[in-house]
């Protein structure tokens, strides 16, 4: 294992090494079924490079304590770190201070804080909610569920056959009953990247709040939280480099200050009567209970080395990446592929004339590349296209054009195989 010094990535500004990178993910030497492993399935988790798992191993091998409450020295350490890596976060998404900063379990769990806390005291019967058809289950459920409880009214803007919001018809369907906004920032499905800043500049028009989800746009493009001006903004760190079952809520102060805890316990208090309990200060209101200590250090790392390579050199790599992608995977006969928005990142979904996904991912996986098939957690969107799923490669910052070439030759084998 490198020491932790050695694990900094000098990347200039002209030079992306991609195959630097990729020595600090242990992962990518692995082997499946004798092949090398090409890691194409990004968009539903990303590998861990080392800086992230030494930070990880750091706090269970030397500082592992309670956060918050101890006097003791293992305590402090622990606590100087959980909440340092909540002023790398701030920094990251250009936040103006750390109390807007919720540690949750990703970004599911964030959606749902909104929609409970705030949702519950501000949405009323006869209220309209307005989502996207591009929406993961993620960001539909936790809607609906609150529109079932308030007899509320879920919209959804409809989307083009490139994958596209149809802005106009999203300015159609705002009116005074409209109370809310919730929508990703760039699709798991299909690579869009929506027009938030449109849609949330819009959307004040009318003081309407707006929830950006932004799983997966954070490790893809810079996400600043002041120039989008959104109200709230949901990520999860194991999209971006980091560990599972950590992820953060972003909000406006004056929004989070009027909202009601979203679970009670440890922590998220000042003071404790029988009669009555007086809630602590943001963000803790939002955090009850022990948190994921080791997880929240470990995003902090990984947000760490995501700065140390640059957000933009990572964009700009993914983009030539999916450029060339795009065109190699056009010279497979009879694949078509569902999502070519003019604005798209490193999402590449497609299907293969009278082949199942699953066979093609299974199929895959023997020449050991490793895509995601199926719904992708969207079953709407593969009901807009008239699907019932799709083959899906997304790409990070470790890939390579020569993995790219092995997708694209085990496709052809697929097709003299199935053919």
């Amino acid at each position: 294992m490198k020491a932790e010094t050695e694990t900094a990535i000098p990347v200039s500004k002209n030079i992306y090494d991609v195959h630097r990178i990729r020595e600090d993910f242990p992962i990518l030497s692995k082997k499946v079924h004798d092949k090398d492993l090409v890691y194409l399935d990004n968009a539903a988790t990303t590998q861990k490079p080392i800086y992230v798992i030494d930070k990880v191993n750091k706090y269970y091998t030397t500082m592992n304590a309670n956060i918050h409450r101890g006097v003791h020295a293992l305590s402090q350490e622990a606590t100087e770190a959980f909440e340092g890596a909540r002023i790398q976060i701030k920094q990251f998404i250009n936040a103006l201070g750390k109390n807007q900063v919720i540690f949750t379990r990703g970004t599911t769990e964030a959606i749902n804080l909104v929609a409970s806390s705030y949702g519950r005291k501000n949405i009323r019967e006869g209220d309209e909610i307005i989502i996207s058809h591009m929406e993961h289950h993620s960001n539909i459920v936790p809607w609906q569920l609150l529109c079932k409880e308030k007899n509320a009214r879920l919209r959804v803007i409809p989307v083009n056959d490139d994958g596209e919001l149809i802005l106009e018809e999203f300015e159609k369907m705002v009116n005074q009953k409209t109370k809310f906004i919730s929508v990703v920032y760039v699709s798991n499905s299909l690579g869009t990247i929506n027009p938030v800043k449109r849609i949330v500049e819009y959307a004040h028009q009318f003081n309407i709040p707006v929830l950006v989800d932004a799983a997966q746009a954070v490790n893809h493009l810079k996400v600043d939280v002041q120039e989008l001006d959104c109200d709230f903004l949901a990520f999860s760190g194991h999209k971006i480099y980091g560990p599972t079952g950590i992820g953060a809520l972003y909000g406006k102060v004056e929004l989070l200050e009027s909202m009601s805890p979203y679970q009670g316990g440890g922590d998220m208090i000042s003071k404790v009567t029988f009669e009555e309990t007086t809630y602590n200060e943001l963000p803790h209101k939002f955090e009850a209970g022990t948190p994921d200590i080791a997880g929240a250090i470990g995003l902090g790392a990984a947000i760490e080395y995501v700065n140390k390579v640059g957000i933009e050199n990572i964009k700009e790599h993914e983009q030539s990446l999916l450029d060339y992608a795009t065109r190699q995977i056009a010279e497979v006969p009879g694949l078509r592929i569902i999502g070519t928005a003019k604005e798209k990142t490193s999402v590449l979904s497609f299907v293969l004339e009278n082949i199942h996904p699953h066979d093609i991912g299974t199929f895959l996986d023997f020449e050991g590349v490793a895509i995601r098939t199926g719904h992708h957690c969207t079953q709407p969107l593969m009901k807009r296209f008239n699907i019932p799923a799709t083959s899906r490669a997304s790409f990070g910052m470790y890939n390579t054009k020569e993995e790219v070439d092995v997708l694209v030759n085990g496709l052809k084998k697929i097709i003299e195989v199935f053919g």
